[in-house]
This record gives C-alpha cells, structure tokens and sequence, in this order.
C-alpha cells in the first residue's frame, strides 16, 4: 500500500470485529514505533499487551466510571459549541470509551521513560520532549495498523486511569502511561465518522501568519 494511501485510510473506529489480531501482525505495528524519531535517540518504549475481554475490563474500570459522570453533561456542553461534524465525533466516542476497549480484544498500553520534570509539571516546552516522543512512536503504529487493515482507537487517560493502569500492570517508576490503544479489525458494520475536509492553503502562512 502506497504511503498517501495509508494516510487516507488511516481513521479512527470504535466498533471491533472481535477477530484476533495475530501476533506476527502485531509485532510488525509494534516495531513501527521504534522507528519514529525520538528526542534521545534512546527510544526508551516499553509496550504492555493486553488480550482477553476480562483482562482488558480490570484495566477499564475506572474509564466507565470517568466516562459515566461526564457523559451527559459533555455532551449538553458541547452541543453548544462544536460544529456539526465535531459533534457526530463526540456523540459518537463518548458511549464507546469502554466498550471500544473491550470488544478491540487486543490492547496496547504504551509506556515512556520520563525524566527530568514530572510529565503534568514540566518545567518548559522541551520538559514534555518525551512525551512527544512517545506520541511520535503512537503514530507510527497508527499507520503501520492501517497499512495492515487493521482499526486503532485510542483513549488518552483522565483523572485516576494512568495510576490505576500503572499499578495493574506493574510499570516501574520512572515510566509514563501514554493512552490505551485498541487495535482489532473493523466490525462490517463499523461506524466511520465524516472526516472535516480542510483546504491546506488556508493554513500555510509564508514568512508571517
């Protein structure tokens, strides 16, 4: 598949097949990350694999929980200042956080080394080089699924989910959680959001904006 056409496919979906993801695929998407660039050339990922629905549901709990109490009130919020096709996304993401998760039957949790300032008080924008990093690397195995027609989801963490996960799975101090990531193939009938078609010179500026 050529490059610009992964791109193309490449989209979110939170509606899973339950197919299960092999694990030669699965380390073809996951050697995609250390091939991203990294701001120590160290590539200090570690990734934890998560199958089985009651494995990924103990990891869950707490998503129900944050998701439950900011469901209705997100949504009333947000009907009065997102544009139509944000709204679909969010009206459609919201309901699905811990369900997405679930039914995916594969779940990474990528980790980071974090050091210097803590990742949620950095002491300047270069302070927060790992956790670009690691998103660098998180959007490679994006692509590299898609190339594999394979379906991603991801869930950044909220309120007490990164420590919950931490301790679930036995992180080490010293390393971050960056988001859950579902990976699993598309339901047939998997719900695929309208994408907001931007026009790219709109948002080139030469020299000054």
């Amino acid at each position: 598949m050529e490059f610009y056409e992964v791109l193309e496919r490449r989209r979110t979906i939170r509606d899973f097949s339950g197919r299960e993801v092999g694990d030669e695929v699965l380390n073809r998407i996951l050697a995609a990350a250390f091939k991203a660039p990294t701001n120590d050339h160290l590539r200090q990922f570690e990734f934890v694999v998560v199958r089985g629905r009651d494995n990924i549901a103990r990891l869950a709990v707490p998503v129900a929980e944050n998701t439950r109490n900011i469901q209705q009130t997100g949504l009333d919020a947000a009907a009065g200042v997102m544009d139509e096709d944000e709204y679909a996304m969010f009206a459609d993401a919201l309901p699905k956080q811990q369900r997405m998760l679930i039914e995916s039957g594969c779940l990474v949790l990528p980790f980071f080394r974090q050091q210097g300032c803590p990742l949620c008080e950095p002491a300047d924008q270069s302070s927060l080089n790992y956790f670009a990093s690691a998103w660098a690397a998180v959007e490679n195995m994006l692509l590299a699924a898609a190339a594999e027609g394979l379906a991603c989801a991801f869930r950044i963490p909220i309120g007490n989910e990164p420590e919950h996960v931490k301790r679930l799975t036995g992180a080490p101090e010293g390393y971050e959680f960056a988001c859950f990531l579902a990976i699993g193939y598309p339901a047939p009938d998997a719900h695929v959001c309208r994408q907001k078609v931007i026009r790219v010179e709109d948002r080139i500026h030469w020299n000054v904006w």
